[in-house]
């Protein structure tokens, strides 16, 4: 049963960074906060995928302290990745003076080996909590991190280019 979930994991995880990276390598705009949907709904799913693995695991035992330092150090792993990656997209200013965005092939390769550093800490923090399946839930909490890292940093890059209708003082 548990070779199925991790293929189940790994099939889900490359599904999502495969739909990921496709948008990423297209030029398209930048959005003020449009950039922020994907990361929120990841966000819910993840938050509903912990607490249905902390469940997993409390189900046979409490919760042992490693593994939730090893599920918050996969999180703070998950947001370095996208500062990292983030530095690796292409910010420029289009012809009618929007911000636009690109990924490169780096960027591609980052996001492949990301996949493969959550299914390691997955697999690690799971034989940590000794039974459930918290490591394997955590994954659209750690896409959630990296791409809201890696999205909030190119909007930064982009408003620093100050694009037409990308004002600093908030709006009345």
């Amino acid at each position: 049963m548990q070779s199925t979930n991790g293929e189940a994991t790994l099939f889900i995880a490359l599904v999502c960074v495969g739909l990921v990276v496709r948008r990423q390598l297209r030029a398209r705009p930048v959005r003020r906060y449009g950039s922020l949907i994907g990361p929120a709904i990841l966000g819910s799913l993840g938050a509903v995928g912990i607490a249905i693995g902390i469940a997993s695991v409390v189900k046979y035992h409490a919760l042992s302290v490693p593994s939730l330092v090893l599920l918050v150090g996969s999180l703070g792993v998950a947001a370095a990745l996208g500062a990292v990656r983030a530095r690796t997209v292409q910010v420029w200013c289009g012809p009618e003076g929007e911000a636009l965005r690109k990924g490169s092939a780096a960027t591609t390769g980052l996001w492949l080996a990301s996949v493969g550093v959550h299914i390691g800490l997955a697999l690690w923090i799971d034989h940590a909590a000794g039974a459930g399946m918290l490591g394997t839930a955590s994954l659209y909490a750690y896409l959630a991190f990296g791409l809201g890292t890696q999205n909030v940093l190119v909007r930064a890059r982009a408003a620093a280019l100050r694009p037409r209708g990308w004002s600093t003082t908030p709006a009345a």
